[in-house]
């Protein structure tokens, strides 16, 4: 290790899994989270996996705390240069049962590398199947309060961040409504170190908040058969992003990481089909009018 935040880091990270862990499986209430605490040579981890409840078809909440080299390949996935390195974090991930809940994404990351650098990174978006300007308006005004408590510039940085991260280029679509998203901010001194700290830790504790809320809100909602399948269609573009373009899985991949893990974020269920097209004027069309960067959430009139 090559300094003891690390260790604060990864306690705090670790209490907070529990926490967030408990809070799903609370309003889930017929499902309960699996414990796979591993062990390699890079480091160890517990993933926690829930899968087949009623309002929850599979969900994640997984801490990793490891260390090694940073290969030419890792630094390259990362953006950095070559070393060794500590690392901790939470990744999460819940794709509902019912279509008309969304699928929601966090990730908190702290690195330290021998050199003495430092970063933090992580986020929270949302990705529904339908979108709802109502619910997509409270999410992000959320996120912004939270913000708002660090730094009343964080929020607009990092939401311009995040659409522009959580984009499909060869869709030309984002992956949702996005949220917040931010990477490698290097703390100058100990006061930064805390704020990045204390931030990504609000971060963890509003995630299961803010989904507890809108799956309450919406899993009794009424589906068939076309709500199904638009859902699997934009299940497919989860995989496509998660695949094709997220940072931490590449990096999971290249780091020698637990492979399970690193993948548990795919969809139980996903589907494509060529050249689908939703009919004009549906709820599946204007979704897809919505996948936009750059929209003003907060203020768009539904």
């Amino acid at each position: 290790m090559y300094d003891n935040k690390i260790e604060l880091v990864a306690a705090a990270y670790r209490k907070l899994q529990d926490r967030a862990c408990y809070l799903i499986e609370e309003a889930e209430g017929s499902a309960l989270f699996s414990k796979d605490p591993w062990k390699k040579e890079i480091g160890e981890g517990n993933t926690r996996v829930m899968k087949g409840g009623d309002k929850i078809a599979k969900a994640a909440i997984n801490y990793s705390m490891v260390t090694g080299n940073y290969s030419e390949s890792m630094a390259k996935a990362a953006g950095k240069s070559p070393g060794n390195f500590s690392a901790t974090g939470i990744s999460s991930i819940i794709h509902p049962v019912n279509p008309y809940v969304p699928i929601i994404h966090m990730n908190v990351r702290y690195f330290e590398m021998e050199n003495g650098t430092k970063w933090f990174g992580g986020g929270i978006d949302l990705t529904p199947h339908y979108i709802d300007i109502e619910e997509s308006r409270n999410f992000h005004k959320a996120l912004k309060t939270v913000c708002n408590r660090f730094d009343i510039n964080l929020y607009p940085l990092f939401k311009k961040e995040a659409d522009n991260y959580f984009f499909l280029p060869h869709r030309q679509e984002t992956r949702g409504i996005g949220g917040i998203f931010f990477d490698h901010k290097e703390p100058d001194n100990s006061a930064d170190f805390e704020k990045y700290f204390e931030f990504t830790k609000a971060l963890i504790t509003i995630y299961p908040e803010l989904y507890v809320s809108i799956m309450e809100n919406k899993h009794s909602i009424p589906y068939g058969e076309k709500e199904i399948l638009w859902q699997n269609y934009r299940r497919s573009r989860y995989v496509e992003f998660n695949l094709l373009y997220d940072r931490g899985t590449k990096f999971g991949l290249v780091s020698g990481g637990n492979t399970e893990s690193i993948l548990v974020s795919m969809p139980p269920v996903a589907a494509w089909d060529y050249q689908y097209k939703p009919a004009p004027g549906s709820d599946e069309e204007k979704t897809l009018k919505l996948l936009k960067k750059d929209i003003d959430w907060i203020s768009l009139m539904s």
